[in-house]
């Protein structure tokens, strides 16, 4: 079965949006993380809420996008991958809508400012580590039947050492970018600051080696059935992601390097996510040995071409209004956050002044 233009399209369209979510969502989904350690007190606890208020929401779309775009293009990668992982995503829908309500009702209810905090801290920490969780199931392979259902033990299942090798990789990445925006948006010469860009530096490394460690056991240990044609590019993304992250640790450096590092930090991210893309394609779902089934390929789990063709022309409009949403977004919330505005989003901080 030959492929269309319009598959190899869509399979580079639904990574677009998966590294857009994973560069937008993920530097807060990092906040969240690091809220509770690198806050010390009520004052630095609302210039980190405020620091992703404006923005967290819009961030989320990219999710939500890739996911009826997923559904709309591939539906039987769609179909595969959200009933396998069906407790695995209701526990990144629960993570998500928790974190959504705890930023919401933070400020305005101090009385339960500790249960909304670590409802904050959990809501962040369950969709960064079950994402990279995710992937490492699909690159490295998950038991289907002959119909194409995942049919392998629910959640638990999910769980192997390459996996969790992947899930704590996406978590260090979530974990480098939080450090690296929370330094981007604290006061200059503020401790909240300070402590976020001390920790640029570990996480950053962390990162790297968990890297290495996923490449060397998926090379090594899984082997999958990547096309040979791919080989140069994605050695260019290995090489790049690597040299982001160096960069973004060396910037961060400087006294007035943080915008650099955050910066150099999406770029890393996109280039992870590209070195995915290169090692996946063409294939959506990979099925494991023990399989009954195929993998679910471009070829074998996509729409028609005149699905995927009236969904390039909705794109061609929709794309650039959320980009436009964006950069109106972040220009007019650039900048560091002062004092003034992390009052606004603590009332408490009057009696604590």
């Amino acid at each position: 079965m030959e492929m269309s233009i319009f598959q190899a399209l869509w399979f580079f369209l639904i990574f677009v949006l998966i590294a857009g979510y994973f560069v937008l969502d993920g530097f807060d989904l990092g906040s969240g993380i690091l809220y509770p350690f690198l806050a010390k007190n009520e004052r630095e606890r609302a210039v980190v809420r405020r620091s992703i208020g404006p923005v967290w929401d819009g961030n989320e779309v990219w999710l939500l996008t890739a996911g009826g775009a997923l559904f709309a293009a591939f539906p039987k990668a769609y179909a595969t991958t959200f009933s396998g992982f069906y407790l695995a995503i209701m526990l990144v829908l629960f993570g998500l809508i928790v974190r959504a309500v705890s930023l919401e009702f933070r400020a305005h209810d101090p009385k339960w400012g500790k249960a909304w905090d670590a409802c904050f801290f959990l809501g962040s920490l369950l969709p960064a580590l079950l994402f990279g969780v995710a992937v490492g199931n699909v690159y490295a392979g998950i038991p289907m039947d002959a119909n194409g259902d995942y049919a392998g033990v629910p959640l638990l299942g999910l769980v192997t050492p390459f996996t969790l090798l992947t899930g704590l990789l996406g978590l260090a990445m979530f974990l480098a970018a939080g450090a690296a925006w929370l330094s981007l948006k604290a006061a200059e010469g503020s401790s909240l600051r300070a402590r976020a860009a001390a920790a640029r530096l570990p996480l950053g490394i962390v990162a790297l080696v968990l890297f290495a460690a996923v490449s060397l056991y998926g090379h090594f240990g899984i082997q999958p059935a990547m096309d040979p044609a791919l080989g140069a590019l994605r050695w260019t993304f290995a090489i790049l992601f690597v040299a982001a992250m160096v960069a973004s640790l060396l910037l961060g450096r400087k006294p007035s390097g943080d915008k650099g590092a955050f910066l150099a930090q999406c770029a890393a991210a996109v280039m992870l996510v590209g070195l995915l893309a290169a090692s996946m394609f063409p294939n959506l779902v990979v099925a494991s040995p023990e399989s009954a089934g195929a993998s679910i390929t471009l070829m074998n789990g996509s729409a028609t071409d005149l699905s995927l063709m009236w969904m390039t022309g909705i794109t061609c409009v929709g794309l650039p209004l959320v980009l436009i949403y964006h950069v109106v977004i972040y220009r007019t919330f650039r900048g560091r956050i002062s004092e003034e505005d992390a009052a606004g989003h603590a009332p408490s901080l009057v009696n604590e002044a």
